[in-house]
């Protein structure tokens, strides 16, 4: 991956190369790492592939996980977006797609972890669902993976993506910063346009709690996937219509890291509070693990 510590050092370095982030990335990543360039594209191709698989599995797949709290709803909504829906057969399907490979995670399945396995659905619902519905170049798609990966380290070197140190906001809220600036390359928009998207993405989901009934990565994380996918293709059209943030994004995610320091631990992965110990989720805690 590129050492680039700011998203204002990834937009500079790419506008200064006449490059995309994505295709930015995939140069420094190997070079960095001593491979080929082809062999790099590859591997992240790779990626790609297990999305898709993922996806598919889940969408077939109505049985419950093993907890018994979650399975079976990417398929409803895959036969729903057949119908007339109020959101249109887009976010539908991005949304179906996200909470596939959610469930597909709670089945032990194989995943992606993007940037983790709590948000793994977030960036295939949506990269997958609309390079689909668009027939966006294949090869665009892989290389928007390396401009979410990019954004995803800098918000890894200044803050983090694990919920159990800074909440959803650092696990939800990292994919979708990530998804968003991946979507916009990938309907050809600015290095500067990506980053405006991540920032807004971002921003939005500030203070998101991680508060996993029974500890597991189910309830609300599954569905949580879904509704961010749609999150990241707003903020992504925002950022293409161009709209801007106030904030500028390395800001934003200084703010998340404070954020995710000022959160008190039983909102932070421990099952501890919010909807966790709920009357209904402790019932299931009690169920699940006695």
């Amino acid at each position: 991956m590129p050492y680039y510590t700011k998203i204002d050092q990834l937009v500079k370095a790419a506008i200064d190369n006449n490059m995309t982030i994505g295709e930015l990335t995939l140069k420094e990543e190997a070079k960095n790492s001593g491979k080929s360039v082809e062999e790099c594209y590859d591997r992240m191709e790779k990626q790609l592939i297990v999305m898709e698989q993922a996806i598919n599995e889940g969408i077939k797949n109505t049985a419950k996980s093993p907890s018994g709290l979650t399975g079976g709803d990417a398929a409803k909504l895959n036969a729903y977006a057949s119908r007339k829906t109020i959101g249109g057969k887009i976010m539908v399907n991005a949304i179906a797609a996200s909470i596939a490979v959610s469930e597909v995670n709670a089945n032990m399945g194989r995943i992606v972890a993007a940037p983790t396995a709590g948000s793994c659905g977030i960036m295939p619902g949506a990269i997958i669902s609309i390079m689909n519905e668009y027939n966006i170049d294949r090869r665009k798609a892989v290389l928007a993976l390396f401009t979410a990966s990019a954004i995803g380290m800098v918000i890894s070197t200044n803050a983090t993506v694990a919920g159990a140190e800074g909440g959803c906001q650092a696990e939800c809220g990292a994919a979708s910063a990530m998804c968003a600036a991946a979507l916009v390359e990938m309907f050809d928009g600015t290095p500067d346009q990506a980053a405006e998207a991540a920032a807004l993405a971002l921003k939005n989901l500030l203070g998101l709690a991680c508060d996993p009934v029974a500890g597991l990565v189910e309830v609300p994380c599954v569905k949580r996937n879904g509704f961010c996918a749609t999150h990241s293709i707003a903020a992504a059209d925002m950022a293409l219509a161009g709209v801007k943030s106030v904030i500028p994004p390395d800001e934003i995610v200084d703010a998340m890291y404070r954020i995710g320091k000022e959160m008190p631990s039983s909102i932070k992965e421990t099952a501890m509070g919010g909807l966790a110990t709920s009357p209904t989720g402790r019932a299931f805690a009690k169920k699940i693990l006695g």
